[in-house]
């Protein structure tokens, strides 16, 4: 089996596949403060109690937008498989034209991308991922990396305005019942909700514009589902999309 990593800014991913078929995964929060021995003892307990032992692991692929963990993560992956596992940079295989990949292009981004090419790839293909940040990502039929755009995500919004305003509550983000609330709640989501959608929606048909072709859309990261029913120009939410990507590049680089 593949163990595969996510390292991002609010949360570490840790996903089982066995020969590309998902078998599950778990979520720990990410906290550069812990100590490599702290993570240890956490992902020690949740694959054991998972039933996973380290016999059963044969590789690892680990992807990270958190320098300062990445390290810590290599380690514990190590001690706990003895096995190296492969750390996703700009030069590992992923299908992609390579010369295209922006530098500054996140590892779990070009992820998203080599997946998207990978399941769609007479098309151009637009991967929107709702997480910390919000990230809008593209490539064309031939593989090429059209580039990004990136904003806040839902939740980060929601916490800047909660954190810099006195009467504002903190808010969970659901559907709206309309996009002009009467209280502060759902003024809140309003304007996050149908604000974001838009945002989205605009971003997509402007990049088609551009591009001069109809993009399939495909939406992941956490709050994917929930944001969904308002943008009605997405073709597909799957929210493993970014763990399916890290499996793709584990596989074409075994």
């Amino acid at each position: 089996m593949l163990v595969a990593c996510d390292i991002g800014n609010t949360n570490i991913v840790l996903a089982l596949f066995d020969e590309g078929r998902f078998i599950d995964s778990w979520r720990v929060y990410t906290d550069t403060k812990k100590t490599g021995d702290e993570y240890f003892v956490i992902f020690n307990a949740l694959f054991r109690e998972g039933g996973i032992h380290s016999d059963m692991v044969d590789s690892a692929i680990i992807s990270s937008v958190v320098p300062n963990m990445t390290r810590s993560v290599e380690k514990n992956i190590r001690r706990l498989f003895h096995i190296d596992p492969l750390i996703v940079t700009h030069d590992v295989r992923t299908g992609l034209v390579r010369s295209s990949i922006p530098s500054e292009l996140g590892t779990d981004i070009l992820s998203n991308l080599a997946y998207a090419h990978h399941i769609q790839p007479e098309k151009a293909v637009m991967v929107v991922d709702f997480g910390t940040a919000l990230t809008l990502s593209a490539v064309n039929s031939r593989g090429e990396v059209l580039g990004c755009s990136i904003a806040p995500g839902l939740v980060t919004a929601v916490n800047a305005l909660f954190g810099s305003t006195a009467q504002l509550p903190q808010v969970e983000l659901k559907l709206p019942d309309t996009p002009m609330g009467r209280d502060s709640q759902q003024s809140i989501r309003g304007g996050i909700m149908i604000g974001y959608a838009g945002l989205v929606s605009s971003i997509i048909t402007r990049t088609e514009e551009e591009i001069g072709t109809r993009l399939h859309v495909i939406a992941t990261g956490g709050l994917s589902q929930t944001i969904s029913p308002l943008i009605p120009r997405l073709d597909s939410v799957d929210g493993l999309h970014t763990l399916k990507g890290l499996d793709l590049i584990a596989s074409l680089n075994s």
